[in-house]
């Protein structure tokens, strides 16, 4: 990502094209991530009855999964829909929402990366090291300190499973495992409200519904999200309107905003 103004013609293109990003996704959070797809300018489904996920999924442009409130049949209507997404050529983001708090998450996540193509693997450090394979315990759905080179562990996944991986924490890496980044905005607030993970995934979903470079996406995706929260941050220091703020950022946003702080560094 040499250009630093490529984030702005995705953001761009998001808004002249308002592509269908389908999610099947936490129940939680869902109306959050729904919000965040809109208000970037796309256009959120969230379809989870597997009667009707083929059909939703050949009109989206992106498919967005996150185990957040995993059940046995909520993984059987993703593996539907990742698979109806690989027919389609449409890229593919999962949230590991969670991985490394019990066995039956470790195994459905495999299943599901086994089952289908993966395009993009996201979690924090704790999830996404569970997922390669790190003695790790992930506490809840937060990330706990695994005392690991993260660039590392992202890197040999995302040879591993031939995908990008994206962790997200106080700086985000993303992977391809030949390309490497470091995004190094954000802000703490967004730790103190639940749901920016998710957030952040369909973000990135909404990126990768328009750009082909998935790493460019994935990269631009949380780069976008930490610098709309750096400025949202800069109005409030409370939780609640900081995450009303961080909506209206992320509409408003412009070219000159982000050109001016974004902080990206890439990892040779």
């Amino acid at each position: 990502m040499k250009n630093t103004s490529k984030i702005y013609d995705i953001v761009e293109k998001i808004r002249e094209q308002k592509p269908v990003v389908h999610h099947l996704t936490n129940w939680v959070t869902i109306y959050d991530c729904a919000n965040i797809v809109k208000v970037l300018g796309g256009s959120p489904i969230m379809a989870h009855a597997p009667e009707e996920i083929f059909e939703i999924t050949s009109i989206a442009s992106s498919l967005v999964l996150n185990i957040g409130t995993l059940t046995v049949d909520f993984v059987e209507s993703t593996k539907i829909a990742a698979k109806t997404a690989n027919l389609k050529k449409i890229p593919v983001v999962l949230d590991v929402c969670g991985a490394g708090a019990s066995r039956l998450r470790n195994q459905k996540v495999s299943e599901l990366i086994e089952y289908a193509s993966i395009n993009i693997i996201k979690g924090n450090g704790s999830e996404i090291a569970s997922i390669a394979g790190e003695n790790v315990f992930t506490k809840g759905v937060d990330s706990t300190e695994t005392g690991l080179n993260l660039i590392k562990v992202a890197e040999k996944l995302a040879v591993e499973k031939q995908c990008i991986v994206a962790i997200t924490g106080k700086q985000d890496i993303v992977s391809d495992g030949k390309r490497t980044f470091m995004v190094k905005n954000g802000h703490e607030l967004l730790s103190h409200i639940v749901g920016t993970g998710c957030m952040a995934t369909s973000v990135i979903g909404t990126f990768a519904a328009v750009e082909k470079d998935l790493v460019v996406a994935a990269t631009g995706a949380l780069a976008l999200f930490g610098i709309a929260a750096e400025v949202a941050a800069e109005s409030t220091n409370l939780p609640s309107s900081f995450k009303t703020k961080l909506f209206d950022v992320l509409y408003s946003i412009d070219r000159q905003t982000i050109e001016k702080r974004l902080n990206l560094e890439k990892i040779e």
